[in-house]
């Protein structure tokens, strides 16, 4: 699967809060966001059933 690279805008606490957790968790920031984001569809698929993309 092909990567993206996504830009966003966060408060610099919030950010600097999430890479302490990150580094917490023996990872990056980024790593971190895209455990999230997983996490984050997995449970929207749980209660909402699998996201069907179309190609």
């Amino acid at each position: 699967m092909p990567i993206k690279n996504f830009t966003t805008r966060i408060e610099e606490e919030t950010l600097d809060k999430l890479k302490f957790v990150a580094e917490y968790e023996g990872r990056t920031a980024n790593s971190q966001i895209n455990i999230l984001i997983r996490d984050c569809i997995k449970e929207f698929e749980k209660e909402h059933g699998k996201i069907e993309l179309e190609k």
